[in-house]
């Protein structure tokens, strides 16, 4: 009794099929999840360098508020910037505004950093300022109020 193996090479070919067919599979899932496994990584350090600019503007208008200069108080910021590298890749400017005859105004400006970057508040001594809804309803005649705004430029890990 012999037996036939034309069976047999039958068998081989289908399973040869189905295992490429599996790796291709794999390819494109592997594929997908490798790329949102990166933008998550890449999202995650953009909220984290928020939470770090949000404290480092924080600390610059502390700083300006206690009586450092606005120079320093820019400097301050960008030399505590780690991870940021704003000397580099971003921008601080400490800005104080007087609220004089109900009108507010810039006192003081200070920048320092690496990129180009215009001042929301405006710029220039003695010209009117434009300040956060927030502050503008707590500002006072005769008051003063530092604001640090920060610049920067995130670059992804990711090419995505």
């Amino acid at each position: 009794m012999t037996t036939s193996g034309h069976h047999h090479s039958v068998g081989n070919k289908i399973a040869a099929n189905e295992s490429g067919q599996a790796a291709v599979e794999f390819a494109m899932v592997a594929t997908l999840v490798l790329m949102l496994l990166l933008a998550i990584i890449d999202f995650g350090r953009a909220l984290n360098y928020m939470q770090v600019m949000d404290g480092l503007t924080r600390q610059g208008s502390n700083l300006a508020s206690r009586g450092t200069s606005l120079a320093q108080s820019a400097a301050a910021v960008v030399a505590g910037s780690a991870p940021l590298n704003l000397g580099n890749n971003g921008k601080v400017t400490v800005t104080s505004v007087a609220n004089i005859n109900n009108v507010n105004t810039i006192t003081g400006q200070a920048s320092q950093g690496g990129i180009s970057c215009t001042s929301k508040i405006g710029q220039g001594v003695g010209r009117r300022a434009t300040v956060p809804s927030a502050a503008a309803t707590m500002l006072q005649n005769g008051q003063t109020i530092f604001i640090t705004e920060l610049c920067y430029s995130c670059r992804p890990i990711t090419p995505i």
